[in-house]
């Protein structure tokens, strides 16, 4: 048996969404006076150790799996859930599989893959690690290049989409600084970090045009975004060259209108030491940092990325298992990366096949096992980092993408602030991965992938029942 913590999910305050209402018994778990998202400060502190997890030994008794199977088969077999289901619960805490059906094989798993690119980013960068973005020297004189390094969260002035984002405008003003008496007369736009395609396969033709997603760049501003707004089906017009938008945004701070694409000369230490050293009129060597920016900590990153379901941010966190493997910064580099992170982890690595970070391809295969496990693995104490993805994890009927689900008077409502989960909608695909609690106590991750549904509305309805009845089931 393998040493838990229990993920107490239910208590946690999710600090990503500003509601004031707390649903079902979460108001009488936190009390009556709900308290909103604080003001981010000017700069953000280093991440908190996760406050959703408590050690316990569960209470009660391991589920008896033949009382599981018969409280779900009729649900698992519901005709809303088209041809092809596939569903795995685990007892967290005795490592006991409760129910298997078609656990083992792999099936289109949407947005419930970010539940892997979350475990693995936090596995190979640390919940502490952040993004910087970096203006250097040009090789001419006045001519500066702002090299992405990946962060997709960064904004342009004072309203940001992500709370406590790196800002152009303050990049702006360190390189105004470290300019002197010199005048900007160019700005180069780097994105040389992130190579290959910068649209998956298996990606549709409209998704970009759809507000879902943005072409992958190592330099944007809000996720791509023209404004900085989210609206949870997608429809966010996108820029059409990302990092080119970004660079004009970050030129107009600098009174420049020349932008193009170019590439950061080399910086060397001493290069950087001279510079420190030299007087003020001196001209600055080409690859002189002239400013730097640093994203929030990549745990409030992956916060953001699991509640908003967001495309962009989860192939930019991606990327990262690649870079800190040492491979490309692709989309093939990122699903090597992934999968061979997650063998490191001692996950059955062969139970998904990927082509994004994302889950936005329609190519993407995982099996339900797989993502249990992951959760399993992020529950208990062997990898604390990975425990950090449930922060983010969105709460039935109080946030992100599950804020509008559990919550109309039905046997699912019973769940309501109870499962915490990572949900997944494509066209004909409805998935549901994460973990609850039963109302005996007992810790369960579970995974839920359904293909062929006709009606998207009574598919992840049906999705919900199953989750439901585990929490109510004794068992």
């Amino acid at each position: 048996m393998v040493s838990v913590l229990a993920v107490l999910v239910l208590l946690a305050v999710v600090a990503a969404v500003g509601l004031v209402v707390r649903p079902g018994p979460i108001d009488g778990w936190l009390g009556a006076s709900p308290t909103t998202a604080p003001t981010p400060a000017p700069t953000t502190p280093e991440p908190s150790p996760t406050p959703v997890l408590a050690a316990a030994e569960a209470e009660g008794v391991t589920p008896d799996t033949a009382a599981v199977k018969a409280a779900l088969d009729p649900l698992v077999g519901a005709a809303a859930l088209g041809s092809a289901v596939h569903v795995s619960v685990l007892d967290v805490a005795s490592d006991t599989v409760l129910y298997q059906r078609n656990a083992a094989s792999m099936i289109t798993p949407a947005s419930t893959t970010k539940v892997l690119t979350a475990a693995t980013a936090l596995a190979a960068r640390g919940p502490a690690y952040r993004f910087e973005t970096r203006v250097v020297a040009g090789k001419n004189p006045g001519e500066v290049v702002i090299v992405g390094g990946g962060d997709v969260t960064l904004g342009v002035g004072s309203k940001t989409l992500f709370p406590g984002a790196a800002r152009l405008d303050r990049l702006a003003e360190q390189v105004t600084e470290a300019l002197g008496d010199t005048k900007p007369t160019k700005v180069l736009v780097d994105t040389s970090l992130f190579t290959g395609p910068e649209t998956a396969p298996g990606w549709g033709g409209g998704d970009i045009a759809a507000g879902q997603v943005a072409r992958v760049q190592a330099l944007m501003t809000n996720g791509g975004r023209v404004q900085p707004v989210h609206n949870d089906f997608g429809g966010d017009p996108r820029y059409t060259d990302p990092a080119l938008a970004a660079g004009k945004a970050f030129a107009k701070f600098l009174g420049v209108t020349s932008v193009s694409r170019g590439k950061a000369p080399a910086t060397t230490t001493a290069t950087a030491s001279a510079a420190a050293s030299a007087p003020a009129e001196a001209t600055l060597a080409a690859g002189t940092e002239l400013g730097k920016v640093e994203s929030p900590p990549l745990v409030q990153v992956v916060e953001w990325m699991l509640q908003m379901s967001d495309n962009v941010l989860a192939e930019a966190i991606g990327r990262q298992v690649a870079l800190a493997a040492g491979k490309p910064a692709s989309f093939a580099g990122a699903a090597e990366a992934m999968s061979a992170k997650l063998g490191e982890l001692g996950l059955p690595a062969g139970g998904a096949r990927l082509y994004d970070a994302s889950g936005l391809s329609n190519r993407n295969v995982i099996s339900p096992d797989l993502l249990v496990r992951t959760l399993s693995l992020a529950a208990g104490g062997e990898q604390a980092a990975l425990s950090n993805m449930f922060n983010g994890l969105p709460v039935a009927g109080w946030s992100g993408t599950m804020r509008t689900r559990f919550v109309t008077p039905s046997p699912n409502q019973s769940a309501q602030g109870i499962v915490r989960a990572k949900t997944g909608t494509l066209s004909g695909v409805n998935t549901l991965a994460g973990v609850l609690i039963t109302k005996d106590g007992r810790v369960l991750a579970f995974a839920i992938m359904a293909k062929g549904g006709a009606n998207a509305v009574t598919a992840r309805s049906a999705l919900d029942r199953v989750a439901a009845r585990l929490v109510q089931c004794g068992c």
